[in-house]
C-alpha cells in the first residue's frame, strides 16, 4: 500500500473537488519562517497547518518538546481546515517529509485512511514550475468524525512496561534519530544523551531517495532487512507476508519518527505504533534508563 504520491500526481488532481492540501512548512530554528513563507507562495487551494500552534499541544513537564494534542484537539483542527472522512488529503513541506508525516500520522491515527504525503515537497513542486498561489482559500468548516486507532499510539508507561522485552525481540523498539544522537556522542537538542534501552537505530531520512521521494517497497525492505529478520522470527504467518510484530517507533520528539513509521507501513508491518513524546519525554522521568553506545 502507498501513503505517498509525486507531485506529478497531485498536479493531475489539483482541482478536483474532494482534494484538501495541507501546507506543513516548519522550520524548528525559526518557528514563524513555515506560515511567512506559506503566505509568499503555495500550492493553489492550500491550507497552512503550523508545527507548534496546531499540531502540538503546550509543552508541559512531561509529554516531549512537541506533545500530541488531544483527540479533541486534533479534531478541531481537521474540522477547521474543512476535512472530512470523504476527502482525499495531500499534506506538504519542506522538510524532507518530516512534518508532513506527522500530520499524515495523526489523520491516520483519527482513522482517515485516504490521507497521502506528497514527496519532495515545495520546492520541488515550485522548481517542476508547476502553479503556485498567493491567494489564501477560503476554507468551509467541516465535521471531521474521528475514528481512532488507539494501537497507533503508545505512552512512556507502554514503552517502560515493554523495555524488558526489547532485548527478547517481542516488541522492537526503534530510535529514528541521527546514529551520532543514538549514540549519545552529541545531543543538541534534549539535555540528556543516549537512547532508551533495546532500541536499534534506523535514521528517519535512509528511508528516502537522493530526490526526496520515498524509496520503494523492494528498497525498503533492503533498508530494513535486519528488522524484517526480527519480524519472520516472531510473526504467526510462516510465509512471512504479515508482519505483526509490534513496533514501536520514536525520535526526539515525535515528528521524524513518523517519515519510519510511513516506510514501515509501506513495507506491510501491520502492528506499529508511535512514542508519542519520544526521546524528550522519556529523558523527562528522573528514574528511565539511558543507554549510551549500541548496547
Amino acid at each position: 500500500m502507498s501513503f505517498a504520491v509525486s507531485i506529478k500526481w497531485l498536479l493531475a488532481r489539483l482541482y478536483e473537488p474532494d482534494i484538501v492540501i495541507i501546507d506543513c512548512r516548519f522550520w524548528m530554528n525559526e518557528p514563524a519562517l513555515g506560515h511567512q513563507k506559506y503566505t509568499e507562495s503555495h500550492l493553489p487551494r492550500a491550507v497552512y497547518l503550523d508545527l507548534d500552534k496546531d499540531l502540538s499541544a503546550p509543552i508541559q513537564a512531561h509529554g516531549g518538546r512537541h506533545p500530541l494534542p488531544d483527540v479533541a484537539s486534533m479534531v478541531k483542527t481537521f474540522s477547521k481546515a474543512g476535512i472530512t472522512q470523504e476527502h482525499r488529503v495531500v499534506i506538504y513541506d519542506d522538510q524532507q517529509g518530516m512534518v508532513a508525516a506527522r500530520v499524515w500520522w495523526m489523520l491516520q491515527y483519527l482513522g482517515h485512511e485516504k490521507t497521502y504525503l506528497m514527496e519532495q515537497g515545495f520546492t520541488a513542486w515550485e522548481q517542476a514550475k508547476f502553479p503556485v498561489s498567493q491567494d489564501q482559500p477560503i476554507v468551509i468548516p467541516a465535521s471531521f468524525e474521528p475514528k481512532v486507532n488507539d494501537e497507533w499510539l503508545v505512552s512512556m508507561n507502554e514503552v517502560a512496561d515493554n523495555n524488558n522485552t526489547f532485548s527478547e525481540q517481542q516488541v522492537v523498539l526503534i530510535d529514528s534519530r541521527e546514529n551520532r544522537r543514538y549514540l549519545g556522542l552529541e545531543e543538541p537538542i534534549d539535555s540528556k544523551a543516549g537512547h532508551i534501552p533495546g532500541a536499534i537505530n534506523y535514521f528517519w531520512k535512509d528511508v528516502l531517495q537522493e530526490d526526496g521521494s520515498f524509496k520503494s517497497k523492494e528498497e525498503l525492505q533492503q533498508h530494513f532487512a535486519e528488522l524484517i529478520e526480527i519480524v519472520r522470527a516472531n510473526s504467526s504467518d510462516s510465509n512471512g507476508d504479515v508482519y505483526d510484530t509490534p513496533i514501536i517507533v520514536y525520535c526526539g520528539s515525535g515528528v521524524s519518527a513518523c517519515p519510519n513509521i510511513l516506510a514501515l507501513k509501506t513495507v506491510g508491518f501491520t502492528n506499529v505504533k508511535l512514542y508519542g513524546g519520544s526521546w524528550s519525554d522519556w529523558i523527562s522521568y528522573e528514574g528511565n534508563e539511558v543507554v549510551v553506545g549500541e548496547k
